[in-house]
């Protein structure tokens, strides 16, 4: 064949390739944004954050628009998504209601039900007790508990059968003393309880709390994590968030982290996926998100492809531990 034949079909070779180009996938209408929580908690405020620096930076076409479902612990918003196949414009971001809720209700819906899109980051817990509370220390605090009668210290958290009651529950076998959990609707809910004193410690994320920390309201003991938090610009007048010791190193023997990712309904396309894997690192680019995770405190973790496929299937499995530990599982 010869080259005058060849140069058509290259042209129109390019020309359909920078066709395809062109059409790939965008949204064409609003992108629902579902919360399967309470507004003014850590899931809440993430979405929300989102919803604004895509506006502000115009990182898409359409407006994201947030919706909270937080029935039935969550599931309210989990069967939306679920029974929503094939919808490319709508997302849910999740904590790990996305294990506790079907493990503990039995609700039909497991996270294999949606479409991984994006781990956004790890979420961690603190343990904060009101500025005036006579612990200044997380061992000070945990010996106390250890030492008080059953019942005697109240924890506030969010829900009941979730994060914060299994947190509860595992410094419960660690202490060998009963607690008394007090379960409320959102993670500012929580933080307010503790200011006023109604309850006498949480398990709160940092950005739940952050700005009572800030305020000299609440005092942060520890953070649940394997390491130190890297963060070192001062929130208090005399600490930062990486002056937190580990609970474990401070003698609360407890580790937990809790995720903060992005999922689709099912049946959308890889094409679909790829545009929201996009925006978020769009987003993640972004100086405002690497402010909004030091202020959160986040462990900075982001999976995507099989790497979050086999990250969930783990985290699956230990709260299925958990849980059942806890006496928790509906069955």
């Amino acid at each position: 064949m010869s080259l005058g034949h060849l140069v058509p079909r290259l042209a129109a070779a390019l020309i359909a390739c920078a066709t395809t180009a062109a059409a790939a996938w965008e949204p064409a209408k609003p992108i629902e944004f579902v919360v399967p929580a309470g507004t003014g908690g850590g899931a809440d405020q993430m979405a929300r954050f989102i919803q604004g620096v895509v506006a502000k930076n115009n990182l898409t076409k359409q407006p994201i628009v947030v919706v909270n479902k937080s029935g039935g612990a969550g599931a309210e918003g989990f069967l939306d998504v679920k029974g929503d196949k094939g919808n490319p414009h709508k997302i849910i971001i999740t904590l790990s209601n996305l294990f506790t809720t079907p493990l503990a209700t039995g609700v039909p819906f497991n996270w294999r039900d949606l479409t991984p899109v994006q781990m956004l980051a790890l979420d961690q817990f603190v343990l904060w007790v009101n500025e005036e509370s006579p612990h200044k220390t997380g061992k000070a605090w945990f010996e106390a508990v250890k030492a008080g009668a059953p019942n005697s210290v109240k924890i506030g958290g969010t829900g009941s059968k979730q994060e914060d009651q299994i947190i509860t529950v595992m410094i419960e076998k660690a202490a060998g003393k009963k607690i008394t959990y007090i379960p409320f609707k959102g993670g500012g809910d929580v933080a307010v309880q503790l200011v006023g004193k109604h309850i006498d410690a949480t398990v709160n994320n940092p950005i739940e709390a952050e700005s009572h920390w800030r305020a000299g309201k609440l005092r942060a003991l520890c953070v649940m994590d394997k390491q130190a938090m890297p963060y070192k610009e001062k929130v208090t007048a005399t600490q930062s968030w990486a002056d937190l010791p580990t609970c474990t190193s401070a003698g609360v023997p407890v580790e937990y982290q809790m995720l903060r990712g992005v999922f689709m309904p099912p049946g959308v396309s890889p094409e679909q996926v790829q545009y929201y894997v996009d925006l978020f690192a769009k987003v993640r680019a972004l100086p405002e998100w690497k402010d909004f995770m030091a202020k959160g405190a986040f462990n900075q973790t982001a999976l995507t492809g099989q790497a979050y496929f086999d990250w969930l299937g783990k985290a699956e499995q230990q709260h299925r531990v958990l849980m059942k530990e806890a006496g928790f599982l509906a069955n």
